[in-house]
């Protein structure tokens, strides 16, 4: 699929399903609205994110009912594009071409979990890691 074509459902998948991948799923949905379907998921089930929820409420979008969920959860698992944002989360996503014809394309994406220190330099993190995912969004789906 060439890049200036929409696909017509997209999967964001990180480790946990719980920071970067929700994040990416919720500014895909704002900013592309009923352009494909959209969801996201995680090689594992991690737990939410108060972090995650407080940067995107700066932003006016409403994260706090994300529940956490697994590729294995997932509906609907055909997908024309898998967006993976992790490395564990790219290893899985190829394993599954092998049985789907699907795209994969890998944007390494800062984990920002791993960030210590105050509460405003986490924030910073996760706002710097939400930032990146929209510009990145915005570009890939330009038309």
């Amino acid at each position: 699929m060439a890049a200036s074509e929409d696909p017509g459902s997209v999967l964001f998948v990180c480790s946990m399903n719980a920071v970067r991948s929700p994040i990416a799923e919720l500014l895909a949905k704002h900013y592309l609205p009923g352009r494909f379907y959209i969801q996201s998921a995680g090689v594992r089930a991690g737990e939410a994110d108060p972090f995650a929820v407080a940067v995107m409420d700066e932003i006016g979008l409403e994260m706090g009912r994300h529940r956490p969920r697994t590729l294995e959860d997932i509906e609907d698992s055909f997908f024309d594009l898998i967006i993976t944002l992790a490395p564990e989360a790219h290893h899985r996503a190829l394993e599954l071409t092998r049985d789907q014809a699907v795209d994969v394309e890998y944007w390494p994406t800062v984990d920002p979990t791993l960030t210590q220190g105050s509460r405003s330099a986490i924030l910073d993190a996760y706002r710097a890691m939400r930032d990146g995912l929209a510009t990145r969004i915005k570009k890939r789906f330009a038309r």
